[in-house]
């Protein structure tokens, strides 16, 4: 494919079965979630990971989460979470809570934390939540769920934001806008007890009432 082509296609907005095929083939997306604009890549992906990067501006080795579908996905991608995990996933997926969680499978460096330890997200956005499971049928991915903007700047929060972030080099999902929400809170459940590394869009009371004592990072 010659360059002018290339840049026909980043400056295209996908549909999602375009966007499973880009991801697959280790291209970055921009789409949209329920809180702002998130940039994908494929998770069990060095080079997708080191392309996520380098575009970011990421120097740092903190790990990025992955999207999925809902609680029915970890199973086949690893993951065993503990009842706690699984409390806090029937009250709050979908939704604005990312949990930190052990994972056996194999995930690509910029993903997995040092002690194997993965962030995952179910977005309630109905073009996020086609996208994973697109994803999932496909057997690509799962995508990132790192917020889409250059390190140290804002994430984008509408869809001219994030096509003004993407330039000519990422494509965005066609359709839908992000819904501007509170970001979403984090939570550790690979310890002894739940530790909250941010807080957003789940509050501290409600959450404590599904999962217990929480323990602030």
């Amino acid at each position: 494919m010659d360059a002018d082509t290339d840049e026909a296609v980043a400056l295209t907005d996908l549909d999602t079965d375009e966007a499973v095929e880009r991801l697959a083939g280790g291209g970055l997306l921009a789409y949209p979630t329920e809180t702002v604009w998130g940039l994908g890549a494929d998770a069990r992906s060095e080079a997708a990971l080191s392309a996520l990067r380098a575009f970011k501006g990421r120097s740092d080795d903190a790990p990025v989460s992955i999207l999925v579908s809902g609680a029915g996905a970890l199973s086949s991608l690893g993951f065993a979470p503990t009842p706690a995990a699984q409390r806090a996933m029937r009250a709050f997926w979908p939704g604005p809570l990312t949990l930190v969680l052990p994972c056996r499978g194999r995930f690509a460096s910029g993903v997995v934390r040092a002690d194997g330890a993965v962030g995952v997200r179910c977005s309630p956005h109905p073009a996020a939540a086609a996208l994973a499971r697109a994803c999932e049928r496909a057997g690509a991915g799962p995508p990132t769920a790192t917020s889409c903007n250059r390190s140290g700047d804002p994430a984008a929060d509408s869809r001219d934001a994030a096509r003004a972030v993407c330039g000519d080099r990422v494509p965005l999902l066609s359709g839908a806008e992000a819904g501007g929400g509170a970001p979403s809170t984090v939570v550790d459940f690979s310890g002894a007890r739940p530790t909250v590394l941010r807080w957003g869009g789940v509050g501290e009371a409600e959450l404590s009432a599904r999962v217990g004592a929480l323990e602030a990072a």
